[in-house]
Order: structure tokens, then sequence, then C-alpha cells
């Protein structure tokens, strides 16, 4: 086809062209005058207002603590049986019972299959979940409100009267096997293994939390069993219902499948005797030399808070200013510097005093730097404290987190269990914000210098230790070095004894 003029319309064509292309270079130009005045985004805004649900419970004659929580603005309903231990109930050879004690409890009671609570579920377009975490387990079902009848009913049957067949459990057992195998021969992974140990010893958290490969083997059906008798009890366990319920109903449906669960005559046993042993006085530097190790991972661990520390809120908007994108750590390590695709802190509050971790993943070359830059920047926060301009940021994140959790039914449950589990008021969950917006400066620097010192803090490097281990005996001294096959994670010495020939 041969070429035909533009005529008026092409002319027109070019003019709003050559229009367009002015006011884009406008756009750019103004854009760059804004970067130019304002080199740092504004501050966030002062958090809105809000009133969450207000939980209400009640107990029951055989010790059981329901709490209903209403929010008709959804379809939807969870409900959670939650038992009040967890990993923390493992005996040091058994390390994995609880969790593996949790998992089965889906598979088979004494009138259902595995198979057929998988139909039931499917059928109720819900989802069943049960796991173990380190202070409770949580059984969990969330559904359509006009299906929270037989959801409470399989909840109750799964947790009451499962069979923990020999076949399930030796398929789970493999599981577990494969995935904790799977794990020590990742540095990050292995790492945290080695951390906890460091920390805690042979206490309530000193063992991975799906077991190790030693006790795997060990546990038996009859642990298991026992597990179920002594902590699988009414007055050890606590029921949320929360949704599109009404308070009544709730705990109408409550007593309907909960009241004829027997309360044994002897108490729940005692952590007392099994609590984690005081903190060491010397820090500890452990290297796990890993030479087929593509990288190396760099933790910093100690001994943090319990959920139930007056410090609890300083100490979670202390973490933040160290953790996520935009947190000192990342953006030390990451951002400024290029020695990780990231750099993160966490400060675990459990029952007990949960660990303070904070890690990197490197190349083997610059594992002793980092290592030295966590620690230094631990260091300086008790020193140099966020000001306002930094510290506003951290705090939007926590509430933004917060309140994205508190969107969803499950996520409202969730956070309503935790106060429960730990005795703490649930009217908190309206308290949380306001807390958090209270934490200042000075706040910080305390908890900085009181709970996070950087020279009692001990440090885990998984790697191939030729390419970082001289540098980092220059900087601390001694430092215990450990080869990946002498590693024994059931042991606080982390060695595998000798054996006489």
């Amino acid at each position: 086809m041969e070429n035909q003029p533009l005529g008026d319309e092409g002319e027109s064509l070019r003019l709003r062209s050559k229009t367009l292309g002015a006011y884009l270079s406008m756009l750019v130009f103004a854009w760059v005058c804004v970067c130019q005045t304002q080199t740092t985004p504004p501050l966030p805004s002062a958090p809105r207002s809000v009133v969450f649900p207000k939980p209400v419970d009640q107990t029951l004659p055989n010790g059981l603590r329901v709490i209903v929580v209403e929010r008709h603005d959804t379809p939807l309903i969870t409900a959670a049986l939650v038992i009040k231990n967890g990993g923390e109930v493992d005996p040091t050879p058994l390390a994995g019972v609880a969790d593996m004690t949790a998992n089965l409890l889906t598979k088979g009671t004494t009138t259902r299959s595995a198979t057929l609570i998988a139909d039931e579920v499917e059928e109720l377009g819900g989802i069943l979940e049960s796991a173990a975490q380190w202070d409770a387990t949580m059984v969990s079902l969330g559904v359509m409100s006009d299906k929270i009848s037989p959801a409470l009913a399989l909840i109750a049957d799964v947790v009451r009267n499962p069979t923990f067949k020999p076949d399930e459990i030796e398929r789970l057992r493999q599981q577990y096997i494969d995935t904790f195998t799977l794990s020590v021969d990742e540095p990050p992974s292995l790492a945290r293994f080695v951390g906890a140990k460091v920390v805690y010893g042979d206490g309530l958290y000193g063992h991975p939390i799906l077991g190790t490969l030693e006790s795997l083997k060990r546990i038996s059906r009859a642990d298991i069993l026992r597990v179920h008798r002594l902590y699988y009890r009414p007055d050890n366990a606590l029921l949320l219902i929360g949704g599109d319920i009404s308070q009544a109903d709730g705990f109408a449906l409550a007593k309907r499948f909960f009241d004829d669960w027997v309360k044994p005559l002897k108490p729940v046993p005692s952590l007392a005797g099994v609590s984690s042993p005081s903190p060491a006085k010397t820090r500890r530097i452990v290297v796990i030399d890993k030479p087929d190790a593509g990288q190396a991972a760099v933790l910093v661990v100690r001994r943090g808070i319990g959920r139930k520390d007056e410090d609890y809120y300083s100490g979670i908007v202390t973490n933040s200013v160290l953790s996520g994108y935009s947190g000192r750590l990342n953006q030390e390590i990451r951002i400024k510097r290029g020695l990780s695709y990231g750099a993160f802190s966490a400060l675990e509050a459990r029952r007990e005093i949960g660990p303070f971790v904070a890690a990197a993943q490197t190349k083997n070359d610059s594992g002793a730097e980092v290592a030295d830059l966590l620690l230094g920047e631990l260091q300086r926060l008790s020193t140099a404290p966020p000001e306002n301009a930094e510290l506003t940021p951290r705090k939007a994140s926590l509430i933004g987190e917060f309140s994205r959790d508190l969107e969803t039914i499950d996520g409202l449950v969730t956070q309503i269990s935790g106060l429960a589990l730990y005795g703490l008021r649930l009217e908190e969950i309206n308290q949380y914000i306001a807390k958090v917006q209270q934490v200042s400066e000075a706040d910080v620097k305390q908890f900085s210098k009181s709970r996070l010192d950087a020279k009692s803090s001990n440090i885990i490097i998984v790697g191939d230790s030729k390419a970082f281990l001289p540098a980092l005996q220059k900087k601390y001294g001694q430092v215990e070095v450990i080869p990946f096959k002498q590693l024994d994670l059931n042991t606080k010495s982390l060695r595998k004894r000798r054996t006489n020939k």
C-alpha cells in the first residue's frame, strides 16, 4: 500500500504529540526539583484510633476457658482449640514429641480415619490446621458461619480422641527426619539450631522444635500417648470462637461439644523443674565448619524477654529499629555495603525468656565482617538511639503489621489467643497501638543497653571456615571450631563424644 498524506488529521496528531511531550518534560522537571529539595520521605501520619471487637470469656465447670469474639462484618468463623503447652514440654532425649503429637491429631480418631477427616474438612470448605509452637499447641478450623457446628464437632473429636496409629506415626517420623536432614544442610537453619543450644543448653527452648535425627528415632507411640494424656485436658486448654456468631450461640456450642470433656484428678505437670538455666557468664563464639557451604550464615543470639515482661513494648519497638528493610541492620549490611541480600533481627517473647536473634547470610569471605557489623549495630543503638525521624516510621511499621493481622478472623483469633495464653488481659488488644506510640527514644536506648548488650551476645557462624576464621580469631580471640561431621545438636557442648576404638 502506498503511503498516504497525513492531511489535517496528521497535523493534529503531531501537535498533540508535541504538547504531550512538553507536558511530560514539565512533570520530569518538577519531580527532579522535589527530589532535590526532599531527600527523605515524609513522616507517617498519626495512626487513626480504632476499637477492635471486645472478647468475652467464660470458664466451663471442667476448667475449659471459652472466649467468643463477635464480628459480623464477615460471614466467616474461626474456631481454635489451644493447649497451653508445646515444644517446651519435650524431654531432652525426645525432642520433637510435642510437635509430632500435634501433627498426628488429624491423622485419625476412634470414629474417623485420616481420609474421612480430610473429606469432612473439604465438605466444610475449610482448612484444618494442627501444630505445636513453643508454648502452645493449636488446632484451628475456619468455615462459613453456617458450618460452625460440624466444625466444632470435628475439632472436639481430633483433640480428644486421636488414635495415633503406628503406621501414621512411622509415616510422620520419616517426614520429620527428611525435613531435619534438609534443614541441617542449610547454613541459616543450622545456625538457628546451634544458637538455641548455645543460649538454652538443655533447657526448655534448647532443641529444634521438630526434633533431631537421634531424638526422632527414639520417640515411641507410648511417648506420644503420654504427652496427650498429660497436657491435652480441659483445664489446660482455651477454646476461641471468633467471627459471625453471637456470644450466646458461641458459649452454647462450646458446652455442647466440650462440657463432657473430663478433667483429670491430678494437676497439670509443672515446668518449674525444667526451666532454662541462668545465662552463661561468658559469651560463646562458635563456628560450624562446613566446607561445602556456598555462603556463610552469621547469627548473633542471646536471651531476650518474656511476653509478660514490663519492657515488652520497648523491646518490640527497639527490634523494629533494627529489623525490616528500612531497619538499621539491613541499611548497614545490604544497602550500604552490599554484603548480603538481607539482614534482620527477631525478638521472640515467650512464656519464659525467649531469644533475640540478629542474622544475615553472606559470602564466606565476609563472615567475620558481617558478625562485627551485627554486633556494631547493637552497640550503636545504645549510644546513638533513634531520633523521631527514624523512630516514627518504625512504630508505624509495627502498627501497620498489627492492624493487617486483625483484618482477618484468623488473625484476630490468633492475637487474642496469645493474650489468653500468657495470662494477659484481653482488653490489651485495644491498647497495643497506644503502648507502641508511647515508647520513646530514651526507652529504646535503655532497652538496648540493659537487654541487648553486644559484648555478652553469642556469635554463631556456619560456613567454610577457612575463608573467615583467621579474621574472626584476630578480632575475638577464642573461637570454638566444630567440624560439621562432629556436630551434635543433642548436647550443649555441640560435639559428638569420642569413642575409644
